[in-house]
């Protein structure tokens, strides 16, 4: 069997259909505009991407010349891009290892170090929900713009019942490429205080045809790449596809951050993929606790998560490698660094400030739950990650 951790792993052969016959019709904006405003009661903005919302909403807070925005210290590099581009400086938070989150009490530690601190990104990092209600009474006494990402946990609850997205001033939602709403591209701002309420912005910038093109076959490439990736096929239509650059990536520019308008068309596969968030949901969890049941206790974190389920290995790319020679593909670690991807580290401000993050990016391997991994395949690779831990 050929089981990937992404490469289009949430597609199957409808979404293949859907992403190269969807119309770019404004019904489909509406639509999702509608569903949006009364699950999480905001005003809502559609952007290219899930880090030009954040920039974006950042951007409407005007807050003052020199001002910081904490984040996780365990992020993608997209985070930070969106921070800078937005005109402000980063201050990372740890994380503890049980949730993969900072804590309130962390978040008071680095006020008191750092007072200029203005606004706080909480993300429920692999799904994993924070502590809401402690950060959210820091943010409030201390006069602090949250912000709730939910590139990871759109579906997720938080302990004291509430879903996320629907306690911080900001909610930000990305559609991009294998997360837990995989339209194939796009973002969400949703502006939840009225305080930072404005008129729906008018410059952003169009999406080109040719990266429309490139995402409307994003899908059907990865599909037929995936499906046929045991006769040989798949490998080499993958490696020419890299060649000519005909596969969408979901990082883009690192060097800068335009804001674009999302075209219509990414509404309507968004909007698909909101309406089976739950069902989604539901089968992530099972396949996570499948490996929960079937995988050493030493290995595995105390919680389970709705986005990929966690495993710590030392030497992982022994396992990678032991795993790839039986057809699967979990190299896709998320995160290789604390603000990942390793390559673009260099490029932060990021100077060892965490170190729970850094011990865990550097043992994490991140095991597929998506839809179009069976619990017969979860208990085929659990076995596999048994063999290779007693034979090493």
């Amino acid at each position: 069997m050929s089981l990937f951790n992404s490469l289009g792993s949430n597609y199957d052969a409808s979404f293949v259909w859907q992403s190269l016959l969807a119309k770019n019709s404004p019904r489909h904006t509406e639509q999702l505009t509608q569903y949006l405003t009364a699950r999480y009661s905001g005003q809502v903005t559609f952007t290219y991407k899930g880090r030009e919302a954040l920039s974006l909403g950042l951007k409407l807070l005007r807050l003052p010349p020199g001002s910081l925005v904490a984040i996780t210290g365990f992020t993608c590099y997209a985070v930070y891009q969106a921070v800078v581009a937005a005109g402000y400086q980063v201050v990372y938070l740890d994380i503890t290892a049980a949730t993969f989150n900072f804590s309130a009490s962390a978040l008071k530690r680095v006020l008191n170090q750092y007072p200029r601190i203005k606004a706080v990104i909480v993300q429920n990092t692999l799904g994993y929900p924070c502590d809401i209600e402690g950060i959210a009474k820091t943010c409030h006494d201390n006069s602090l713009v949250l912000i709730e990402d939910l590139a990871h946990s759109v579906g997720a609850t938080y302990t004291n019942g509430k879903e996320a997205g629907t306690v911080g001033d900001l909610t930000v939602l990305s559609f991009s490429q294998h997360k837990i709403i995989d339209g194939i591209s796009g973002g969400a701002l949703i502006v939840r205080n009225k305080a930072y309420l404005s008129s729906h912005p008018s410059d952003l910038l169009p999406v080109s045809w040719r990266q429309q093109l490139l995402d409307r076959f994003y899908p059907l490439f990865t599909y037929l790449i995936r499906t046929s990736y045991d006769l040989k096929i798949g490998k080499l239509l993958h490696a020419v596809l890299k060649l000519f650059s005909l596969l969408s990536q979901p990082m883009g520019k690192t060097d800068q951050l335009e804001i674009h308008a999302l075209p219509p068309w990414y509404c309507y596969l968004a909007y698909l993929a909101l309406t089976r968030n739950s069902a989604d949901v539901q089968h992530r969890r099972a396949i996570a606790s499948i490996y929960a049941q079937n995988l050493p206790s030493s290995i595995v974190s105390e919680f389970s998560t709705s986005l990929r389920f966690p495993i710590f290995i030392s030497h992982r790319h022994r396992l990678i490698k032991f795993l790839e020679a039986q057809g699967i593909y979990i190299s896709d670690i998320w995160y290789d660094a604390p603000i990942a991807p390793q390559k673009y580290l260099h490029a932060t401000t990021y100077r060892h400030q965490c170190p729970q993050a850094e011990t865990i990016a550097a043992t994490i391997i991140n095991l597929p739950t998506h839809r179009n991994i069976s619990p017969a395949q979860a208990q085929i690779l659990a076995s596999f990650i048994n063999q290779w831990l007693k034979s090493s």
